[in-house]
């Protein structure tokens, strides 16, 4: 097994954890108080710093209850977190709701950091990519 290294920054801050066994997110929760009123949109303290393992990357995903029963979102989602960064992870924040303004209390769980492998690519330059089934066809290729 990996370890993540987590620093608390702040006494406010709660370490990330999974909720149930064999999550694969492990839940980020807010360090901070902050009031999101329809379309608005705030950068939220999480009072942690992480260490992703060389090889590995975070991504910062929203969490489904959240986004059903609120309309909370991620402005970036998902948040990339690389294994070389040690600054606070801070989670960008919309309120998705029309009408209702959300309240975000001190450690209330607000996303979800999950950490997969990354490998290291080269990249090469070439006159012709390899062909494929689908080709160059994009945006609604597959249909409805």
């Amino acid at each position: 097994m990996t370890d993540i290294l987590v620093r608390r920054l702040s006494e406010a801050a709660t370490v990330p954890a999974r909720a149930h066994r064999g999550d694969a997110g492990l839940d980020l929760f807010a360090a901070e108080g902050v009031t999101l009123k329809p379309g608005e949109r705030a950068t939220v303290a999480t009072g942690i710093a992480v260490a992703i393992p060389d090889g590995y990357a975070g991504f910062v995903q929203p969490r489904s209850g959240a986004a059903a029963k609120h309309g909370l979102g991620l402005v970036n989602s998902p948040g990339l977190i690389d294994s070389g960064y040690r600054g606070e992870v801070r989670v960008i924040l919309i309120n998705l709701d029309r009408n209702e303004p959300i309240e975000i209390h001190t450690g209330d769980k607000i996303a979800q950091l999950v950490v997969m492998p990354v490998p290291e690519l080269a990249v090469r330059v070439v006159d012709d990519l390899p062909s494929s089934a689908r080709g160059e066809r994009g945006f609604g290729s597959s249909g409805r």
